[in-house]
């Protein structure tokens, strides 16, 4: 049987470094926005409030997207070893 070689990322350094700047960046720019927001503290509590639920729940979805496609591919490999070991066994001119 022969051995299946590691997946290979999808995405660049470059880009997995792009998009933590773009989130880091994101989030800061929107936190400032709400400290100097021209409000009372207790709306500004709220919208930080709510700037934490979202960053949390968006880190949780993309956890479960995650963790939903490691899955598929771990029974699509599955499938594929089983497959390949059945087709490493079948003699087509064997007698019967």
């Amino acid at each position: 049987m022969t051995s299946t070689p590691p997946p290979v990322s999808p995405t660049s350094a470059a880009f997995h470094i792009q998009a933590v700047l773009s989130f880091g960046i994101s989030l800061t720019a929107v936190a400032v926005a709400v400290v100097y927001l021209p409000a009372d503290g207790w709306v500004r509590a709220f919208l930080g409030l709510g700037i934490l639920y979202v960053t949390t729940s968006a880190f949780t979805l993309a956890k479960t997207i995650r963790d939903r496609q490691e899955v598929s591919t771990v029974v699509t490999r599955v499938d594929q070893a089983r497959m390949d070991k059945l087709l490493a066994e079948h003699d087509p001119y064997a007698v019967r």
